[in-house]
């Protein structure tokens, strides 16, 4: 009579554990059901998204900062770009927009110096915008190579700069030291340990833009203004 007493109680135990286990699971399986889904990544580490030198447009303490891994000749940052001058344009004064380099084409680190050394002199956006508008004239196109002679690279770039109004001497002097070269290779490693793989990438508030598209990353820019 014991030993059915002591058995009945080690079944009652095992059943009041599984109920607690079933409970325990069934409320974590609940949780996890109701979590919003986005397009985005968590955030990223915003010293690896950041630098203090990094180039930027609009206030730092805008409700959203816009940050894009371009390479100057990529096609498709080109092609984008007036996509990200409209987002800047509708939430002027509310988005901030930052930009950094993830060079992957034949003449990306010249045309990162060209940027770069025009910006010394006030005109950094001014020479993005050129260089964007001027693409197919030095950048290496998509496809099979071509039998067509490669492009003077340097003398288009000085050719720009003079379009530019730049200080001749100031902006070699930039060209020849190399200036720049440590910065790219900073901002290409901080992409790299971002996961960066491929130009234009995006972060919005440190989330990361999962599908490229206009219609995807105004989304992902309305619901970070909306929190």
């Amino acid at each position: 009579m014991r030993n059915d007493i002591k058995i009945l109680a080690a079944i009652a135990v095992l059943v009041i554990i599984a109920a607690v286990l079933f409970t325990y699971y069934y409320r974590q399986s609940v949780q996890n059901e109701r979590k919003p889904t986005n397009t985005a990544s968590p955030a990223a580490p915003a010293g690896q998204l950041i630098r203090s030198d990094s180039p930027s447009l609009g206030p730092e303490n805008a409700k959203v900062t816009l940050v894009e891994f371009l390479d100057p000749e990529c096609e498709t940052c080109a092609a984008f770009s007036p996509v990200v001058k409209k987002l800047l344009a509708e939430y002027e004064g509310r988005i901030r927009f930052v930009v950094r380099y993830m060079p992957l084409h034949p003449n990306s680190l010249k045309a990162a110096t060209f940027v770069e050394a025009a910006g010394e002199q006030g005109r950094y956006w001014e020479a993005q915008k050129l260089l964007f508008e001027k693409q197919s004239e030095w950048g290496t196109p998509h496809g099979p190579p071509s039998s067509a002679p490669k492009p003077d690279v340097d003398a288009l770039f000085k050719g720009y700069a003079k379009t530019l109004d730049l200080d001749m001497e100031k902006f070699n002097a930039a060209v020849r030291e190399n200036r720049y070269a440590e910065k790219i290779e900073r901002d290409r490693k901080d992409g790299q340990s971002l996961g960066v793989r491929r130009t234009p990438s995006f972060f919005v508030n440190g989330r990361e833009l999962a599908r490229f598209g206009e219609a995807e990353l105004r989304s992902l820019v309305e619901e970070e203004m909306k929190k």
